[in-house]
């Protein structure tokens, strides 16, 4: 069965629950506690968790919160190149400026965004360590399909 099918017969299913969010973000990192202080500085996250040398996965990992948003790094080898699969958090516009001084100050390149049209929100752009994507974003969903159709 493919996934369009598997997303028909789902839809047809009396009782069905749609996806309720994201339960938890899994990311392969070469260097636990430098790609810690990354997220610690960056993003604000709260360790809550490190397995040490007790592997309950596949490999040690560190468990962080951003509010309620569960990150998962796991050692392992980095992406062997840079793509722009991201993940994007939500920042108020007001604190644009502050976010750009703490990706500065972390010594991290702040990359030029796609072109934008008046509406969607604005947005920084940048690579950790291991070559994944992140994006700090003003914008919302409303937003910017509201800023799309006029």
């Amino acid at each position: 069965m493919n996934a369009i099918s598997t997303v028909v017969v789902y839809a047809d299913r009396e009782g069905y629950q749609v996806i309720t969010g994201i339960n938890h973000i899994t990311l392969i990192v070469r260097d636990l506690d430098a790609a810690g202080g990354f997220w610690r500085d960056i993003f604000g996250a709260e360790e809550i968790y490190h397995s040490e040398k007790k592997l309950f996965s596949i490999a040690e990992e560190k468990y962080f919160l951003i509010g309620d948003i569960w990150i998962c790094l796991m050692k392992g080898d980095s992406l062997p190149e840079q793509t722009y699969n991201h993940i994007a958090f939500s920042i108020p516009d007001s604190e644009y400026d502050f976010y750009v001084s703490i990706l500065k100050a972390a010594g991290l390149s702040i990359l030029p965004g796609r072109s934008r049209i008046e509406g969607e929100g604005r947005s920084l752009y940048f690579y950790d360590f291991d070559n994944h994507l992140f994006e700090l974003h003003t914008g919302t969903l409303d937003e910017r399909l509201r800023s799309y159709t006029e």
